[in-house]
């Protein structure tokens, strides 16, 4: 049975209200070069908040319907939706959170394939320009905030989690609030709103009225992971590398709950740009932390980070089980740490400036079957190209997972092979069938997981 759509002219909410006539056409534009695919993509995700769902490609069949058009008006513009999806309404008005993401969706499209300096980096990508890059988008969000103190943690985890797991990550969010710590997440569901979910609870004990609830996407994998009602300042990047440079330049510390693959990739991402020399000295607190019967999962995280990048990237995190209170007071001293280091440099509270960061965690990776079989996977390199390489591999499986493009490569061509040392392989290799077993690579209640990855040994 086919849901009930509703047809709807939608106002701006919060973000962007005028557009040239250039952004309108782009906009309209429904050729490849055009950004009508993407932007109709992207809305139809943020109208489906709350549907279980992990697959973009299932998401834009079940809609094949759906249409959005510009509606310039004498006093700026409207969405016309067609046939959008009951659940974003009330009573036949859009849900204001709804409405917000709508239009940070729109902001951060038109904004990212506008602007001279964005062109001109995807021409002749710098490190610095890259940088710069993430700056802009952050700014133009206005979530880089001018005079408030170190706060804001860096939540990741699986969207595929038992209730239990939810719950624990929603205590530590929680006891986050009730320390007026502001939370940062990818935005989805799973350990990406439980902390949302618990900061509100403690915020509101606290009576902070300026609670932060940050989701940072990105166009591949929004379709899979909507944002959650709770985040109440959105931005996109326009890629998964992007994303990541932005969690670490605009967060002051991470919380890493259990997940998945897209876990193990954001895991490696940090440690390879902590291990970096020139971030030796640069307060980072980093906590991983889950239920009791976490701790196996956990235990299997640190072996394969040691056996993979060594001992001394193990120091850079902590791991605390089944202590939400612990956690949050080890955030808030971190915050303490960093804000007196950063006073120190003279660098910016909102955006970490003086973190360095090597162009390969920078430069997009293009996960297809050629790019993920060339994977330079082994130790005859420095540990954080190790790192980087680890990376791209768990990026590859991400999208073949549930980005639209990924599984379509997947489905056409067969699983993405990654070959390379046995030392390096064969732990990755078992690490993955443990996320399969325990049921962290798709959502309980959907289709069984199928692999989009296959691993081969280099003897």
């Amino acid at each position: 049975m086919n849901e009930p759509t509703i047809n709807a002219l939608v106002s701006p909410e919060g973000s962007l209200e005028i557009l040239s006539n250039h952004e309108v056409n782009r906009l309209k534009d429904r050729s490849e070069g055009g950004l009508y695919r993407l932007f109709r993509q992207c809305a139809l995700a943020v109208l489906n908040t709350g549907v279980v769902t992990d697959d973009c490609q299932d998401l834009m069949s079940a809609h094949s319907d759906f249409e959005v058009h510009l509606v310039p008006q004498p006093r700026g513009l409207k969405l016309e939706l067609i046939n959008a999806p009951h659940h974003a309404f009330v009573d036949n008005e859009m849900l204001r959170a709804n409405r917000e993401h709508l239009f940070s969706v729109l902001r951060d499209i038109v904004y990212t394939h506008s602007s001279p300096l964005f062109i001109e980096a995807n021409r002749h990508p710098q490190p610095e320009d890259l940088t710069n890059m993430v700056f802009h988008i952050l700014r133009n969000a206005r979530v880089l905030k001018p005079g408030r103190q170190p706060d804001m943690v860096v939540c990741w985890g699986g969207h595929s989690i038992s209730h239990e797991e939810y719950q624990y990550s929603k205590e530590v969010g929680h006891q986050l609030g009730l320390r007026e710590l502001s939370i940062c997440t990818g935005c989805g569901p799973g350990a990406m709103k439980g902390p949302m979910k618990g900061a509100t609870i403690g915020h509101a004990k606290q009576r902070v009225k300026d609670g932060r609830y940050i989701g940072i996407t990105e166009p591949g994998i929004i379709g899979a992971e909507a944002p959650n009602p709770i985040v109440n300042e959105l931005v996109i990047m326009p890629d998964i590398e992007k994303r990541l440079e932005a969690f670490v330049r605009l967060g002051h510390g991470v919380i890493v709950f259990p997940g998945g693959v897209g876990t193990a990739e954001e895991i490696l991402y940090l440690l390879g740009i902590l291990l970096h020399p020139d971030n030796a000295d640069i307060p980072f607190p980093v906590v991983f932390t889950g239920r009791r019967e976490n701790a196996d999962y956990f235990e299997m995280i640190d072996k394969f980070i040691r056996n993979a990048l060594g001992d001394d990237a193990a120091k850079r995190y902590e791991i605390i089980i089944d202590d939400p209170v612990r956690v949050a007071r080890t955030m808030k001293l971190g915050m303490q740490e960093v804000e007196t280091f950063r006073r120190a440099m003279q660098d910016a509270y909102y955006f970490n400036w003086t973190l360095k960061i090597d162009p390969v965690f920078q430069l997009p990776f293009e996960p297809d079957h050629a790019n993920m079989r060339a994977l330079e996977l082994h130790r005859d390199q420095p540990v954080h190209l190790i790192a980087a390489n680890l990376r791209k591999a768990f990026s590859g499986i991400v999208a073949g997972n549930v980005k639209e493009e990924g599984i379509q490569k997947v489905r056409a061509h067969g699983p993405f092979e990654i070959a390379g040392d046995p030392s390096l392989i064969k732990p990755l290799e078992a690490m993955l069938e443990q996320f399969v077993a325990q049921n962290r690579m798709k959502l309980p209640g959907t289709s069984a997981y199928r692999p989009s990855y296959r691993i081969i040994s280099k003897a």
